[in-house]
């Protein structure tokens, strides 16, 4: 379905449930196609999951069916709005935990309904993919590494709309190993920053450990041979004192880094292949592991010695928000790009799949 909305000022609300963080926020964006942020509301969950080390679905959704009207109200009031200022609606409809996009979504649906605004369902990924256009102006093409507790994927960002996949895992998401490396550890959830953490003083060469796929052909990633090993090591170890924390979590951090740099690489050539000679060459990296320093440091050094310009949305946007659906839903409406009513809630979502590129969620 498509709307006239092309070279005017776009308004719209972002709602994000897909996973753990219940979050809302509001975008403008210009007629020239560039945006800023109105309010950005995010409520965690970090309470409710510690005791299990990580998200339980359930209540995740149960949590989100509680508080999302407030995280909204509190998005349009941060920003100085109502309803009848917005020029359109966004909605996460995936991929994500099942109940909790339909948490999201449904009520997208429902404020759409009684305003009478545009709906748009976007894509999680996308909304990763494209907040460098908000926060730093980077519009594609560009190479987009995208690294969170559930995607690992290198991705060919040709237009809004238009995703080529490069690599992805063929195991588990980075984000996961780091939180299953701190779950094994005692470390509690959230996992990444706490593994962060304890690595700036650990010692990385005490314990070796496996890069997975490192020198093979091709960019794909594994993590999960790295977790296997972090976990026998952990077992073996029992009772695990804070100078062995420190030391496997360095290990593991750079052994995760090592072997994506590895991969990225392999990336970088393909990805620069296919642009020709002579293009300006950029990565993107985004998603929660995006603000993990080290890795961000190793991946600005790789950028430059492959030729590439590197852009990373502050902190604040790399973690879920609504503010990222906001965006990616303005980009969108502003190519006339909308859904009906009946657009479904997606558990699996691939960014590349064909039905995306169209500018339909079907």
């Amino acid at each position: 379905m498509t709307v006239t909305t092309r070279n005017r000022e776009l308004l719209v609300l972002g709602i994000e449930t897909s996973c753990d963080e219940t979050a809302a926020g509001v975008v403008r964006r210009d007629a020239h196609g560039r945006g800023t942020i109105l309010s950005n509301v995010v409520r965690d969950q970090v309470a409710a999951h510690a005791e299990f080390g990580g998200v339980v679905p359930e209540i995740a959704a149960r949590a989100h069916a509680e508080i999302t009207d407030t995280v909204v109200a509190a998005a349009l009031t941060e920003a100085g709005v109502s309803l009848a200022d917005l020029d359109g609606i966004a909605a996460t409809a995936g991929p994500g935990l099942i109940g909790g996009v339909m948490v999201g979504l449904v009520t997208a649906k429902m404020l759409a309904l009684a305003a009478g605004k545009p709906l748009v369902a976007v894509n999680h990924l996308e909304g990763h993919a494209l907040t460098v256009g908000l926060s730093e102006g980077v519009r594609p093409p560009y190479l987009l590494l995208l690294v969170s507790g559930g995607h690992t994927q290198l991705l060919a960002v040709e237009d809004i709309g238009r995703y080529r996949r490069i690599g992805g895992t063929i195991d588990d998401a980075l984000g996961e190993a780091f939180d299953k490396t701190a779950k094994m550890l005692g470390l509690g959830y959230p996992g990444g920053p706490a593994v962060e953490r304890l690595a700036v003083s650990g010692t990385a060469d005490r314990f070796a450990l496996p890069r997975p796929l490192k020198g093979r052909p091709g960019a794909d990633f594994s993590f999960a041979g790295l977790k296997t090993a972090v976990r026998q090591i952990a077992e073996t170890l029992q009772p695990i004192d804070e100078a062995t924390a420190r030391d496997l979590c360095a290990a593991f951090q750079a052994a995760a880094i090592e072997t994506v740099m590895d991969r990225v690489a392999n990336g970088m050539e393909i990805y620069t292949r296919s642009r020709g000679e002579g293009r300006h060459l950029q990565l993107v990296v985004a998603g929660g592991v995006a603000a993990n320093r080290a890795m961000a440091s190793a991946l600005a050094a790789l950028a430059a010695r492959f030729g590439f310009s590197i852009a990373v949305p502050p902190a604040r946007l790399c973690t879920d928000n609504g503010v990222m659906i906001a965006w990616a839903g303005a980009e969108r409406l502003a190519r006339g790009w909308v859904d009906g009513l009946e657009v479904p809630a997606r558990a699996r979502w691939p960014l590349d799949e064909a039905q995306f590129v169209s500018g339909v969620a079907t």
